[in-house]
């Protein structure tokens, strides 16, 4: 298969130039390829380089909390490498609970810690229930965009795996309230994955 193809060509630079004997090839070769472009990112408006976000390929697992009393309560992520997660760029996310004890867990998104900013806002309020529109909500009235009262986790020692869509996207600093209500102490387990 030939990747060039012939088409006309109007004039010759030589012609163009003024030689008047010069003949005029009226064919020219035109490429014909084929070639992919990957789009990375972008420049905005303040001249600054942005990546394109892409999903996250696998889970990352947060810190076990250890012996959580019956009505305890327990924040996620909170290691000292991640205690919150960044939504940024994200629409949905994915988050895996795994516990010791069956029975009915609580489960909410608040703000995360008062450590780090909400882009440039500092201190935010930490570990309270995030409030906001969503689609379909009616506009006069702000909601908790989760709160869970009770999510029936009916096995132990298996993950739960529950897909926040839209409810939290771009929150940038974003942490999960679990409270064990379950009638026993249980370990807990805490897990998530971001989508685009």
């Amino acid at each position: 298969m030939s990747y060039e193809r012939e088409a006309y060509a109007p004039w010759s630079l030589t012609r163009k130039a003024g030689v008047q004997s010069a003949t005029v090839d009226s064919d020219i070769k035109v490429p014909q390829y084929i070639q992919p472009v990957l789009d990375t990112g972008f420049v905005d408006e303040k001249g600054d380089w942005k990546g394109i976000k892409s999903s996250d390929e696998s889970f990352f697992i947060s810190n076990t909390a250890e012996a959580i009393a019956n009505s305890g309560d327990v924040l996620f992520p909170n290691t000292a490498d991640s205690d919150f997660i960044n939504m940024t760029g994200f629409n949905d996310v994915f988050i895996a609970l795994k516990v010791t004890n069956a029975g009915n867990y609580k489960i909410g998104a608040v703000m995360g810690p008062d450590t780090h900013s909400f882009a440039n806002l500092s201190p935010v309020a930490p570990a309270l229930l995030l409030r906001g529109y969503t689609i379909g909500d009616d506009p006069t009235d702000m909601v908790a965009l989760v709160d869970d009262a009770a999510e029936n986790l009916s096995v132990t020692d298996a993950w739960f795996i529950f897909n926040v869509i839209s409810r939290v996207q771009n929150q940038k600093n974003l942490q999960f309230k679990v409270t064990n209500n379950s009638g026993d102490i249980s370990t807990i387990d805490f897990a998530y994955m971001r989508m685009v």
